[in-house]
C-alpha cells in the first residue's frame, strides 16, 4: 500500500480523483495509503481517499454511501425525467455485494420492490420482493452465495448464469 501511494499521490486529490477501497482493500489498507499520503504531502487532505476509518475522518455511513447514493440519483432522475417516484416500482439490481445490498435497502425505503439480484454465478428472482433481512444474513453474516436465498425463501427462484437477469420484467434496472 505504501509503495503504491508513493507513485499514486501525484495523480489524486480531493478535487482531482478520489480513489476508494474495493475487494481486498478495506479501511485498514486505505489507512496505510492515507498515512503514506499525509507523510509525502505533509498535510491532512481528508477528501483524498474514501473508505477511511473514523479515526482518519471517515464516515459512519461509509458502508451504505455508494448504494444509497445510487438510489438518490435514480430517485432524482425519475422525478426530473418522468415526474415519478420509486413508489410501487419493481427493481432489478445487478450484484449482491455491499453496493447492491444497500441499494436494495434504500430502494425499499423509497417505496420500490427489488425483485431480482445476482452474483457471479447466477441470480435470484422473488416476485414478492427480496427479503432484505434474509439477504443481509446470507451475504454479511454467513457470507454465502445468493443461491442460498432461493433455498430459504418460498416462492423465490435461482437461475444459473447472470445474463438472464435482464429479462426479468421490472420498472427500474
Amino acid at each position: 500500500c505504501q509503495s503504491f501511494m508513493t507513485e499514486l499521490y501525484r495523480h489524486i486529490g480531493q478535487f482531482t480523483d478520489t480513489p476508494a477501497g474495493d475487494i481486498g482493500v478495506g479501511a485498514r489498507e486505505i489507512g496505510y495509503m492515507f498515512g503514506t499520503y499525509k507523510k509525502i504531502v505533509n498535510r491532512f487532505d481528508g477528501g483524498v481517499l474514501t473508505g477511511k476509518s473514523l479515526a482518519f475522518g471517515g464516515s459512519l455511513a461509509r458502508a451504505q454511501a455508494t448504494g444509497y447514493g445510487l438510489c438518490y440519483f435514480a430517485k432524482e432522475s425519475l422525478m426530473l425525467q418522468r415526474n415519478e417516484s420509486f413508489d410501487g416500482k419493481t427493481v432489478v439490481i445487478s450484484g449482491s455485494g455491499n453496493v447492491a445490498q444497500y441499494a436494495a435497502e434504500k430502494c425499499a425505503l423509497l417505496g420500490g420492490k427489488v425483485v431480482a439480484m445476482s452474483d457471479s454465478a447466477g441470480f435470484i428472482y422473488d416476485p414478492n420482493g427480496i427479503n432484505l433481512e434474509v439477504l443481509m444474513d446470507i451475504k454479511q453474516v454467513r457470507r454465502e452465495r445468493i443461491k442460498v436465498y432461493a433455498d430459504e425463501v418460498p416462492g423465490s427462484v435461482y437461475s444459473e448464469g447472470c445474463r438472464n437477469i435482464w429479462r426479468v420484467k421490472c420498472d427500474i434496472a
